[in-house]
């Protein structure tokens, strides 16, 4: 919890910097980030591709487990991403306690043994105490592969339901076109919203597979197609799955968003073809009229491609959302020279175009790609595309009124920390926090250049009150319901930190320049800010020179021979 709090003051120090200092990704050319966006990422479960890697064999085991997990979220929590998609339900197997499935062999690295915890649960309260949802992914038609069949125990489906699987290929799939078949998915996530705090449910692979044509369903169309055109009858299996799967987890909780990943082309454009791999026609997602009838609340369309495969397919996206977010999937595994080694502008130009074009966000395929720092990707993220939070999309609602403003902000000095405080809001059972700051009082809640903290789980935030002093920072905050409904602002005035003095620590200066302590092996100086960037290098000297350096907080560091660099203190400007 230690380590939380301090990388978590640092950071809304930082945000309250880059509010004020403009640093945008404006500066890059691309339009202003919004104060919504869905920045998402899969953390793939499957075979242990993004976690875990350490086996829950043991206490260490289980201990290392979630310490990796930690770990990865610690870093999306860098990268400011706010949605992970978790494989919950990977191959007819799943990484809960279920009544329903068998547990899955990654935690264990044997198929149908307990970890020793609750894994989903562990990485929810996880991802909500960073200030991120977590979203449940669900593997839906694949179930495992044949020669595994025999390894998943008297809980699997082919052995609780084997008139709903189909054998096809070298694996076996849930067939669409039992009507059982929808019961039993809304079935596994009705269990996940009834027991778990998640904040969505995500539905992948809910589709018939890649060759389709070949696909084993000739008894179901036989007893259930009523002589009806074969591609439309499989189109209308899938939405009902969908619409059963909706239904069920809205009637335990409301507020819990459903999504699915559908094909990233819909169907043929006018203009430009699919070549024969689209939702629409090549494995019967009718993914635009889920959006249409209601029945999913965002979509998640895998668009892993480039150029013309790409930019009128998004536009298409666009235009038949239905007033709810889309979020293009990015394939950004192909950024790695192991896969197709795309340059990283093929990326960053994509970017540009979601945003512009006022699509819900962006995600990520998958976790490792974006951790491993692909031709750049992770530091044109941090520094370039996400210069601050962003609230999550809201979930569609019934009509009612929002929660009520936070009562009673306010500036506290606390054993040498400053940190604004607020009361709770009445019945606030899942409600979070969201505060923003500027120069301009009452602080403009609408501009996502404002947001320096969004979900926050407490009724409190480390603040820099010497950053503040300096530029006469104004804060306002918002209480938020579990459907992402803000409320109007309590704001808290300019000037609140003009009387705050500087710390012990920092080091003594005359504007012009900064009196340095004598260094025998020393070479050069650098200076650093709140970025972590090195913005001034120079020979070691007793005084250095920083009466142009821009108003802000920096460190100063020795920098040696071999890269050995040793901090010296740090200086406000």
């Amino acid at each position: 919890m230690k380590r939380l709090w301090s990388a978590f003051a640092l950071y809304i120090i930082i945000g309250v910097a880059n509010s004020l200092t403009h640093a945008s990704a404006q500066t890059a050319g691309l339009t202003e980030p919004p104060k919504r966006e869905t920045r998402a990422v899969w953390l793939t479960t499957y075979s242990s591709l993004d976690w875990p890697k350490a086996k829950a064999a043991s206490p260490a085991g289980i201990e290392a487990q979630k310490e990796e997990l930690r770990h990865i979220l610690d870093r999306l929590q860098e990268l400011r991403i706010n949605t992970v998609l978790l494989q919950t339900r990977v191959r007819g197997s799943v990484i809960y306690p279920s009544a329903i499935e068998p547990w899955d062999g990654c935690l264990t690295g044997v198929p149908g043994r307990a970890p020793g915890y609750d894994p989903l649960a562990f990485a929810i309260d996880e991802c909500h105490r960073r200030g991120m949802e977590l979203h449940a992914w669900m593997v839906a038609i694949p179930c495992f592969k044949t020669a595994a069949a025999r390894h998943m125990g008297p809980r699997s489906v082919l052995k609780t339901h084997p008139e709903l699987c189909v054998r096809h290929g070298d694996s076996w799939y849930l067939d669409p076109g039992q009507p059982g078949t929808a019961a039993y998915l809304a079935s596994l996530c009705r269990e996940i919203a009834q027991n778990y705090d998640v904040d969505g449910i995500h539905l992948d692979y809910i589709r018939y597979p890649e060759n389709a044509a070949k696909f084993n369903d000739r008894a179901s169309y036989r007893k259930y197609g009523q002589k009806r055109d074969k591609a439309g009858w499989r189109r209308d299996n899938m939405t009902r799955c969908v619409r059963e799967v909706y239904q069920a987890v809205k009637a335990v909780k409301p507020w819990v968003k459903v999504s699915s990943s559908p094909i990233g082309k819909s169907g043929d454009l006018s203009r430009y073809s699919s070549y024969g791999w689209n939702a629409y026609s090549a494995v019967h997602q009718d993914a635009q009229g889920w959006l249409r009838e209601g029945i999913q609340d965002m979509l998640f369309p895998m668009m892993y491609f480039r150029d013309n495969h790409f930019y009128p397919f998004a536009i298409d996206w666009k235009e038949n959302d239905n007033g709810r977010p889309v979020v293009p999937g990015l394939g950004i595994y192909f950024l790695s020279p192991k896969e197709k080694d795309w340059p990283l502008e093929d990326i960053t130009r994509e970017l540009s175009f979601i945003r512009t074009l006022g699509l819900g966000g962006q995600a990520y395929f998958r976790y490792a790609y974006l951790d491993d720092n692909h031709k750049g990707l992770a530091d044109f993220l941090k520094d370039v595309y996400y210069p601050g939070p962003a609230l999550p999309a809201e979930c569609p609602h019934p009509d009612g009124q929002p929660p009520a403003a936070p009562g009673n902000l306010r500036e506290c000095h606390e054993a040498s920390r400053y940190t604004l405080r607020w009361d709770s809001v009445p019945h606030d059972a899942g409600m979070r926090y969201n505060v923003y700051a500027s120069q301009t009082c009452p602080v403009d809640i609408s501009s996502g250049r404002n947001l320096i903290a969004a979900s926050l789980d407490s009724c409190s935030l480390p603040i820099n009150g010497v950053f503040c002093a300096l530029h006469n920072v104004c804060f306002a905050v918002t209480a938020m319901d579990r459907y992402g409904r803000e409320s109007a602002p309590a704001q808290l005035a300019t000037g609140i930190f003009r009387n705050s003095e500087t710390p012990q620590g920092f080091l003594p200066h005359d504007s012009a320049t900064l009196p340095l302590p004598a260094q025998d092996d020393a070479p050069y100086v650098a200076v650093v800010d709140l970025f972590g960037r090195i913005v001034r290098t120079a020979p070691y000297s007793r005084r250095l020179d920083i009466a142009s350096l821009p108003r802000g907080i920096y460190q100063v560091r020795t920098l040696g021979k071999k890269g050995r660099s040793v901090p010296i203190g740090f200086f406000i400007r």
